[in-house]
């Protein structure tokens, strides 16, 4: 495995300029990879569709849903107990659905433990094997007006960086 540097571009005309200026700067075409990367959740990597099993950051949604339909259910109930039988059983019908919506939201961590994520885009990255050739290649796609610069580990063989992974954590520069 080797280094690679790589940069997001918006349109395909910046990509292009970015190979050829890559290429001024002395990277063989072989060692230069450009695609396109969907947007997270876009990958298909289930039969069915998506990226991952469960969506990161809700692995509590469900204890958080069973303590809002139970304290929803109970204060619902209450409040509709005066109105009379068919008042406690909507106020508590209603109250246990607002609450385990509450608490469903509640058991969702929004940063904690969630990588970055990469943003879609045009991807420009290329294979540098010394530290001079690394520092070239992030001025050089800075300078051509890359965005979301970042260093990764892998193979780009004939223009294919072969292994690449969507879901992993980009580690931007």
């Amino acid at each position: 495995m080797t280094i690679i540097i790589a940069g997001r571009f918006a349109q395909q005309d910046d990509v292009q300029k970015a190979i050829v200026a890559l290429q001024r700067a002395g990277a063989p075409p072989e060692q230069i990879s450009s695609f396109y990367v969907n947007p997270a959740g876009q990958h298909d990597v289930f039969p069915i569709g998506g990226d991952r099993d469960e969506s990161p950051g809700a692995e509590d949604s469900d204890k958080g849903t069973a303590i809002g339909l139970g304290a929803g259910g109970m204060i619902g109930g209450a409040a509709g107990a005066a109105a009379g039988p068919v008042g406690a059983i909507t106020g508590a019908l209603v109250g246990a659905h607002i609450g385990s919506l509450m608490g469903s939201l509640s058991g969702t961590d929004e940063n904690k433990d969630i990588p970055p994520l990469r943003q879609s885009g045009m991807l420009v990255a290329v294979s540098v094997t010394s530290e001079e050739e690394e520092e070239k290649a992030i001025a050089t796609l800075r300078a051509v007006g890359a965005t979301c610069v970042e260093r990764s580990q892998g193979q780009i063989i004939n223009g294919d960086w072969a292994d690449f992974d969507p879901l992993s954590s980009p580690q931007f520069i």
